[in-house]
């Protein structure tokens, strides 16, 4: 085969691209990954690690402020956002020399530039043209700004946020979504004042409805201010002040604007449309087995409507490589994939939410299991619950959890979901005790009418 001939070709080198990059070598396909900036995209450098990081430093300066109430007399000087970043981006780093010593070994053609589509079989790349029998897509995405509202200054997106140099005293969070409620969360326990403005009429709303409802209890708490149902109207800068507009009430005076109104799809000016690739807003259309109007074209990850999730992109990523193989694949089912959003407390779903469940199965039974009987949670203080979603007399069709690190138990929640379980396979199951693991087999014990820590 030529140099610059491939059997596929990635456009990006991020969660979705890199995964499919490393598959199609398992199956002995030759690569050539396009990325025109680090391996590893937003999710490494930008998004769920970096932030993970700052999470992880806002759990220990938690820990330190309220140590006494468990009779460890500590105390929180200060927060030094200058080590704080140097911690986040070691750990970035080394994930970082990891992925690009395993692509490397893996044996992928690791192209730097821009890439731009020009049929369904090459991609340019400045002067060098690659050629693949097939070609994915895989550009990812950024961080959104609205109409008129430029990012400058102290208005910024998660993507400036991440190397603050110190802790602003007063923050306006735009966008009360995954990434909003993570900043807000994270700047609280920094020891900034908070306020959140969403103009839905509720928090995270993707999510059941009482998740929203409890997390929005848990911020009051926490002396997190929620607008929910409020629309921003402009913001403007004077000095080290930005004040915030909002449609029919009183303006907001912050030392920062977070701007966290969701991420759109790279895709212009990349030749996708001039190319043939129906696009629909920005967004790819894609079949369910990942297939573009183009033949031969693919594309994964966060420029594919659905939830824009790094685990979501390394799964097409392989399915993509597995489908060109002929391996025939079973398509990903899009509620099946689990989503955790990493605000204290933690938010962690699978599958349908009690009204989507309801549109799909008619009747339907739920639970909520309450964390105040579940041991581990009440060592670890936190409050929350389990709530189990179930097609009548069926199987369990979702699972909606809020609690301090809750979303280490989706791993099972999904397991359960995606295979179909009724609760009386899940109550025959032994959870450790005492884990918080166990809250999960408590609620599906009590759904199948035998409760041990609970009442049915």
């Amino acid at each position: 085969m030529p140099a610059d001939e491939f059997d596929v070709v990635i456009l990006g080198g991020g969660s979705g691209g890199y995964a499919c990059a490393l598959r199609c070598t398992q199956l002995g396909l030759s690569v050539a990954l396009v990325e025109k900036d680090k391996l590893g995209g937003t999710c490494l450098h930008r998004g769920c690690i970096p932030t993970k990081a700052l999470l992880h430093a806002a759990e220990v300066a938690e820990t330190a402020r309220h140590g006494s109430a468990i009779g460890v007399h500590a105390t929180l000087d200060s927060i030094d956002m200058g080590a704080v970043v140097n911690y986040q981006q070691g750990v970035v780093g080394r994930l970082f020399k990891g992925l690009q010593g395993l692509v490397a070994h893996a044996g992928v053609t690791m192209v730097e530039g821009e890439g731009r589509l020009l049929d369904a079989h090459r991609v340019g790349v400045g002067d060098r043209v690659l050629t693949g029998r097939n070609v994915v897509l895989a550009t990812g995405s950024y961080a959104k700004s609205l109409p008129g509202l430029a990012i400058e200054g102290r208005i910024m997106t998660s993507d400036q946020a991440l190397g603050l140099d110190q802790v602003p005293a007063r923050v306006v969070v735009l966008g009360g979504g995954v990434i909003g409620v993570e900043f807000a969360s994270v700047l609280r326990s920094f020891g900034a004042e908070v306020t959140i403005v969403e103009a839905l009429p509720r928090l995270v709303a993707a999510e059941d409805p009482s998740l929203s409802t409890a997390l929005e209890r848990a911020f009051k708490k926490r002396k997190i201010t929620v607008r929910t149902g409020v629309r921003f109207a402009g913001a403007t800068q004077e000095g080290d002040v930005v004040k915030v507009d909002l449609e029919g009430a009183d303006p907001i005076e912050a030392d920062l604007l977070l701007v966290a109104v969701g991420r759109g799809p790279v895709t212009e000016g990349l030749g996708y449309e001039e190319a043939g690739v129906t696009l629909d807003r920005g967004y790819v259309v894609a079949d369910e087995r990942c297939r573009t109007s183009l033949s031969d074209v693919y594309a994964v990850g966060d420029i594919v409507p659905g939830l824009q999730l790094a685990h979501r992109g390394f799964a097409q990523g392989i399915f993509v490589a597995e489908e060109i193989a002929g391996l025939e694949p079973t398509p990903l089912v899009e509620s099946g994939i689990p989503r955790v959003t990493y605000c204290e407390p933690e938010l962690a779903s699978v599958g349908l939410t009690e009204e989507q469940a309801k549109d799909a199965h008619g009747d339907v039974e739920t639970y909520e299991y309450n964390l105040g009987g579940n041991g581990k949670s009440q060592i670890l203080q936190t409050q929350g619950f389990v709530k189990l979603v179930r097609a009548k007399d069926g199987p369990i069709v979702g699972v909606h959890m809020i609690g301090a690190r809750v979303g280490e138990q989706i791993g099972e929640a999904q397991l359960i979901v995606n295979w179909e379980a009724h609760p009386e396979d899940v109550a025959s199951l032994i959870h450790a005790h005492p884990t918080q693991n166990e809250a999960l087999g408590e609620a599906h014990l009590a759904l199948a009418g035998k409760p041990l820590h609970a009442h049915a």
